[in-house]
């Protein structure tokens, strides 16, 4: 008999977001595991939508889940104004509604999965099964777990020991686990065609609103002839932005590609050498984060080029990661140039399949 996965998030779908990928991919190796998973998340922009067909062609997969977008009858993104505030209270007031009807006694054999502090709140209380992925730190998140972390039901994912850290509790269970990749996305590693000397930078070009330092890198490209730089992302007013720039300054080898498809995405990753790596200079950015382009560089056997920052620190694989120092373009060409001097270290990349990090998610269920 299958088991039964809930998963219940203030995120929305469709979405161009790195979040909402994790989510999706993740949710299609449970079904690939046997088990039945269903999705909740507001209907709160207008593009929201909860049919399968639409979320299938955005993520590109084609496993089947249960998908209810709900009403969102709230603030948050009606105005344009005290957004912090709005979203803080309709996320509480949407995570109240949407957990009330599960109960102990009608879903006592079932597992919860979130990202929603509210929602983990909530369904702890009622002693439920939960485990909520943390992949940053905030004031909120550290009050809720200062109320259920004596609470045997609830388990912590940390994206990476700094993350845990940040937090200063103990928690009675507990794992640390960065990203995967979904090896279905990269068959044939070995016969596919690269471009020599490619870079690539794959990813949304603003990180919690705020841009990625995109500039600065373009005109580090007009003493690198040898090198072109395809970057694959938007939204469309930031890639407009970038294309600009490239006119301005003339560079024949640096490609603005905006948003593709998830396919289309995959396939400039597999033809290029390197993988580019950078944000903004913010404490999340510097820290918390745990990068599903790294991994997905990684199956593409690509090199990576990655800004000198302590959460990239802790990524695996360090031999195939070539640092540079944020803000510097002197420390940019060189890394590159070393990167180019050196080969590919092979390893096997089935340790970080989205396939095995779910396994250990199941694991850590079942405790």
């Amino acid at each position: 008999m299958k088991k039964i996965l809930h998963y219940i998030t203030y995120q929305t779908f469709p979405a161009d977001t790195a979040n909402s990928l994790q989510t999706i991919s993740n949710l299609k190796y449970f079904v690939k595991n046997n088990y039945e998973v269903s999705l909740y998340f507001p209907l709160r922009e207008e593009n929201s939508s909860s049919d399968l067909g639409l979320i299938q062609k955005k993520y590109n997969f084609k496993e089947t889940l249960k998908v209810f977008g709900t009403t969102h009858p709230y603030p948050f993104g009606k105005f344009h104004f005290f957004n912090s505030f709005f979203y803080h209270l309709s996320h509480f007031l949407w995570a109240r509604k949407n957990t009330k009807n599960f109960t102990k006694g009608q879903n006592q054999n079932d597992y919860f999965l979130t990202r929603s502090d509210w929602v983990l709140y909530f369904l702890a209380r009622k002693n439920l099964n939960i485990i909520f992925e943390c992949h940053q730190y905030s004031k909120l998140r550290n009050y809720i777990f200062k109320k259920i972390s004596g609470f045997n039901n609830v388990k912590i994912i940390f994206l990476n020991k700094l993350i845990k850290d940040e937090f200063q509790l103990q928690i009675k269970k507990s794992l640390i686990l960065a990203s995967g990749v979904d090896l279905d996305l990269f068959p044939n590693i070995s016969k596919n065609e690269k471009i020599q000397n490619k870079i690539v930078f794959v990813g949304n070009l603003l990180r919690f609103g705020k841009q990625r330092n995109i500039e600065n890198i373009l005109s580090v490209f007009k003493n690198l002839n040898d090198f072109s730089l395809t970057i694959v992302g938007g939204p469309t007013s930031e890639s407009d932005k970038l294309q600009k720039i490239v006119k301005e300054l003339n560079l024949s080898n640096v490609i603005i590609k905006g948003s593709l498809s998830r396919e289309e995405t995959v396939n400039e990753i597999l033809s290029s050498s390197y993988g580019l790596l950078i944000n903004s200079d913010d404490k999340h950015s510097r820290l918390f984060t745990s990068p599903l382009k790294y991994f997905e560089y990684l199956a593409a056997n690509l090199k990576v080029i990655a800004v000198d920052f302590p959460s990239h620190n802790l990524l695996p694989e360090q031999k195939n990661i070539y640092y540079f120092t944020h803000g510097d373009p002197s420390s940019l060409k060189d890394s590159i140039y070393r990167a180019s001097e050196n080969k590919f270290v092979a390893f096997d990349i089935e340790k970080y399949s989205l396939d095995n990090r779910v396994k250990q998610i199941i694991r850590l269920f079942n405790e």
